[in-house]
């Protein structure tokens, strides 16, 4: 866990005026059955993208609410690095992708039958969106959605 610290004076003095939200009661739904009986979909807030996707936009007052589609093919060295945020160091993720998306593990569980089956495709989209509002109205459902239409049964979210 980090330090406020370890931030730069802006960064610092966002992050103690920033309102966080409190969700309480957690939503939580226990797992229906084993995991190696399971589907998984990774969905990770690095803000990664395929080449041939469009990078996320950074200009976006209070973040870009979107979401992309990676599937599950997908090389993960192929991904790009494109979340907004300069508060941390982007080095490890762009050295290996798998920290913020570890779509090479999954893949491993589920060889080793530890894990059912991956999902044909997983969702990226941006962290650091600091106006929820667009992204809980829009893309949630669609993720939603989604996840449902492939019957997903457990959703790895990797927040970064």
């Amino acid at each position: 866990m980090g330090d406020l610290s370890e931030f730069s004076l802006p960064v610092q003095l966002f992050l103690r005026a920033y309102p966080w939200r409190r969700i309480d009661p957690v939503p939580w739904t226990p797992l229906g059955r084993p995991l190696n009986q399971c589907r998984l979909a990774l969905i990770s807030s690095a803000g990664f993208v395929l080449s041939e996707q469009p990078p996320f936009d950074d200009s976006t007052k209070g973040g870009d609410p979107s979401f992309r589609e990676i599937p599950s093919g997908a090389e993960v060295q192929t991904l790009r690095d494109t979340h907004r945020s300069e508060s941390f160091d982007h080095s490890g993720l762009r050295e290996d992708p798998n920290l913020a998306f570890p779509l090479d593990r999954v893949r491993e569980l589920a060889t080793s039958h530890r894990l059912g089956s991956v999902n044909q495709r997983h969702l990226s989209f941006m962290g650091s969106i600091t106006a929820p509002g667009r992204f809980v109205r829009d893309s949630v459902p669609a993720i939603t959605r989604l996840l449902k239409e492939d019957a997903v049964d457990v959703g790895l979210l990797v927040p970064v």
